[in-house]
């Protein structure tokens, strides 16, 4: 899987810009506010439909103008594709995948399988439950279809539910159609529940390696899944919390609150971990992230990295550079000094200056 090119058209500060880029390891330096991560982020969007700071399409489109357009050609078995995504300021994003509109985010993921690795990532461990399932979902909506159909069937049903319960203390007389939302949220919230647990299991048999190296055999990690309900009690549960939903119209019991634990040593790192041991539990997660994506697809991710290495230490530095060997690599950084030091081969730059190659 490789990334040939991308082309942006009034996108964030970009007015038009063409990236080729090598099949190996690409750097985009300069100073910051340039616009290294827009490009990061203009492959993302047109690998997975959305942006990874979770913007909305007009944010970024150029200040002035009323849209932008990203084109990108990717390389998968063989066989080139192309990518068109066509934001806009009052309407809907066009999609389009060789040439052909597609109208749905499940028509165009899979096709280009991204890991996106930034420092925020490296606070995963530490951050809330949110952060945590926003991982799960961004990966298994890449590789699972169907997943990502139950999970966008799911959200709808869940804010219809809540907004139900909200309506319900007003008039009471809907409250008989309050098992139709609930038997919708089992069903969809089933799917997801089995597909996490599944997913948390083959995560857990790369990252114990990875993490038992990248610590040079001092530590051991374990990663779990912690459903906020099971499968086989998802429906008890949501109806014996049906008075506790009306009362605070919203509600409890779902995946929406489902966590995952990192323990290491039999110390949950979520709570008692230090900061560099939740650094190197979130940076094994990531590498982990890779081999998950090669053993569905048969090929290795594109790697975009923004600007992770002066997050690291030498060590971790060390680790990660060599672990990514072999894999298409974008990165962004102020400079090209740290990849002098570790003696990496840089097979082309691109220094960023106000929106532009310079």
């Amino acid at each position: 899987m490789i990334i040939d090119s991308l082309e942006l058209l009034d996108f964030r500060n970009y007015e038009r810009e063409i990236f080729e880029f090598s099949r190996e390891t690409n750097v985009l330096y300069g100073d910051n506010a340039q616009g290294k991560t827009n490009v990061l982020e203009g492959i993302y969007l047109c690998s997975t439909t959305r942006s990874h700071k979770g913007s909305k399409d007009k944010e970024m489109i150029r200040i002035g103008k009323g849209e932008a357009h990203l084109r990108m050609f990717v390389l998968k078995d063989g066989i080139r594709h192309k990518i068109d995504v066509h934001l806009k300021r009052s309407k809907a994003k066009g999609m389009a995948v060789d040439g052909v509109p597609v109208k749905k985010s499940g028509d165009l993921l899979g096709i280009c399988n991204v890991v996106f690795f930034s420092p925020e990532d490296l606070a995963i461990i530490q951050n809330g439950p949110d952060a945590r399932r926003k991982f799960v979902d961004m990966e298994l909506c890449q590789l699972d279809k169907l997943y990502l159909y139950n999970l966008t069937k799911y959200k709808h049903v869940l804010k219809q539910r809540n907004e139900l319960l909200k309506q319900i203390s007003i008039n009471s007389e809907l409250l008989d159609t309050l098992d139709i939302w609930t038997s919708q949220l089992v069903q969809y919230g089933s799917y997801i529940i089995r597909a996490r647990k599944e997913f948390v299991e083959k995560l857990n048999g790369y990252i114990k390696t990875i993490h038992k190296s990248l610590t040079g055999g001092k530590e051991t990690l374990d990663l779990s899944y912690e459903p906020n309900v099971t499968l086989d009690s998802f429906g008890r549960e949501l109806a014996m919390s049906e008075k506790r939903d009306l009362f605070a119209k919203t509600t409890h019991v779902g995946p929406h609150r489902d966590d995952l634990s990192f323990v290491s040593d039999d110390k949950d790192l979520r709570k008692y971990g230090s900061r560099g041991q939740q650094r190197t539990g979130a940076l094994s997660l990531k590498l982990t992230e890779i081999h998950i994506v090669e053993e569905k697809t048969g090929e290795k991710p594109i790697l975009l990295l923004d600007d992770v290495l002066s997050e690291l230490d030498r060590k971790r530095q060390n680790f990660l550079l060599e672990h990514i060997k072999g894999i298409q690599t974008i990165i962004t950084c102020t400079g090209l000094e740290e990849f002098v030091q570790h003696g990496m081969n840089i097979h082309k730059t691109f220094e960023i200056v106000a929106g532009s190659v310079k």
